[in-house]
């Protein structure tokens, strides 16, 4: 095992920290605040350093270690030319705070990204500053609950989520002071429109649905559910975490959605995992356009006293902040370095994104099956049962381990953990929670036949195994099963010295 921290070599060997530009006495800090010893900084030799990090990165598994059909979180190849053109030093090198006329480059991309969301999702106006789903969730709604209070309707307290939802909608909205409303699903997995009726009201502020739904199901009844919600003057909000499966075919706008939050890192191709780096823009309608949090890039024709010629002799970008702005949701201006690999990824792709999204939902349908023909054949396919009851899903679908874990006591942590085993990522467990027992799958766009068929024929290997096998599980990676709970509660934030 190696650690960064074991390497504390004499000072001066290796990699060391500078000296300091003043000594300790010339700084009047309060005797509280002041060190009583140096800091344990690591100093490593170039060696050293490789053989650490190489380690690391050697008990992480990736999109490019082996397959990652992790369901509702999009795993897919992020291609190589966008990490290059995102380093590019006129890219990377310039700070949040330069003057509009030394960046004219990056606001053009950034306002180019503005506008492809905004026709992408049927939108009027986009701001790129939020930098994950959720914190997109959080802005929209509150863009949603200001353009009420200038209304003066303030009695409008409530949100409406299905019970499919993603977990951060109700949270999202709850964080914003909202009551959460949760409707039942029917038996088919979709909306139940006159649940929907039944909770609709004056005190109605919004609808929080994605489409399609946690269970991969396309809502076909959602211009009805917008219609519903509108007729009370409620608005409707488009979780944009399974955009990757509608990108091309259709839009939130075309659904009747007014604001929508957008996963670059899921649909348009940014590395992300464990937490991030994410992007969440949102796009809303006219009327909410107002109320986006600021600044966000706007353009005008070149005037003669610009400082210098801009791109193209054309347009001056520059930043501007909505008349009645929310106010900034993150330091800067977003993130920048996943804005531009989504927009190098839309420049090489975009008159092929709605391919894109066919063959996101081709191989969902593709591996399904394949799992479904595979455990007919071998006489097993009583182990399990399909989570939605249609014949075509969208880009994932769910898998219920519930009779397996009847039959031997095997569940979907135990399959997931088998998985590991194999050389797979473990597919997303219990979510949705309307499915006992849930596997979520989704295989993504950019992954192979071969890939595919060689899943499925594990998958169905290891519902076969011995149960107390699959309670050991893993056994061949380098961590084996931890305790989720545990480590949760019992973070170890800073490194444990033997000698403190």
């Amino acid at each position: 095992m190696s650690h960064l921290f074991e390497h504390y070599g004499a000072e001066g060997q290796g990699y060391s920290q500078p000296k300091p530009i003043a000594s300790i006495d010339s700084i009047k800090l309060p005797e509280g605040m002041q060190r009583q010893k140096p800091p344990r900084w690591p100093r490593l030799s170039e060696p050293e350093m490789v053989r650490h990090y190489t380690w690391l990165s050697s008990r992480n598994f990736g999109i490019d270690t082996g397959f990652y059909p992790l369901g509702s979180c999009t795993m897919k190849h992020n291609p190589r030319i966008n990490e290059v053109i995102a380093q590019l030093p006129g890219i990377a090198d310039i700070h949040p705070l330069q003057p509009d006329h030394h960046v004219q480059g990056t606001l053009a991309i950034f306002y180019e990204m503005q506008d492809m969301l905004a026709i992408c999702a049927g939108m009027d106006a986009v701001t790129l500053q939020p930098v994950a789903g959720a914190q997109g969730e959080f802005t929209a709604i509150r863009c949603v609950q200001e353009y009420f209070r200038k209304r003066g309707e303030t009695q409008r307290t409530k949100v409406i989520v299905p019970d499919s939802a993603h977990g951060t909608n109700p949270a999202s909205a709850a964080m914003c002071g909202f009551e959460i409303i949760e409707i039942p699903s029917k038996d088919d997995g979709r909306i139940d429109l006159d649940a929907l009726r039944a909770v609709v009201g004056e005190d109605t502020a919004a609808m929080m649905i994605t489409n399609p739904n946690t269970l991969g199901l396309f809502e076909a009844e959602i211009a009805q559910a917008s219609e519903i919600v509108h007729s009370v003057g409620g608005q409707m909000y488009y979780d944009g975490a399974n955009f990757n499966a509608i990108l091309g075919r259709t839009s939130p706008g075309l659904m009747g959605f007014d604001a929508v939050h957008y996963n670059l890192h899921k649909t348009f191709s940014q590395p992300h995992g464990g937490g991030g780096p994410g992007s969440g823009p949102i796009g809303v309608k006219s009327h909410l356009a107002e109320f986006l949090p600021g600044p966000v890039v706007s353009r005008r024709e070149v005037e003669e006293n610009d400082k210098v010629t801009v791109i193209n002799d054309k347009w001056w970008y520059h930043w501007e902040t909505p008349e009645n702005s929310i106010g900034k949701v993150q330091q800067w201006h977003g993130n920048s370095g996943a804005v531009i690999r989504c927009w190098a990824y839309y420049r090489r792709y975009g008159k092929e994104l709605k391919t894109m999204s066919e063959h996101a939902v081709l191989n969902a349908n593709y591996l399904r099956k394949r799992i479904m023909d595979i455990a007919e054949e071998q006489g097993v396919l009583d182990l399990f049962c399909d989570g939605a009851p249609v014949d075509v899903v969208k880009h994932e679908f769910t898998i219920s381990m519930a009779p397996l874990k009847e039959k031997n006591g095997a569940g979907a942590m135990d399959i997931a953990k088998g998985l590991l085993d194999q050389g797979y990522m473990a597919p997303t467990v219990y979510f949705p929670l309307v499915v006992p027992e849930c596997m979520m799958v989704e295989p993504t766009e950019t992954e192979s036949k071969d890939t595919l068929d060689k899943f499925a024929e594990k998958f169905v290997e290891v519902i076969q195994m011995d149960p107390e096998v699959l309670h050991e599980a893993p056994i061949t990676t380098k961590v084996r099963r931890v305790d989720e709970v545990y480590a949760a509660r019992n973070l170890t934030l800073s490194y444990p010295f033997d000698d403190e």
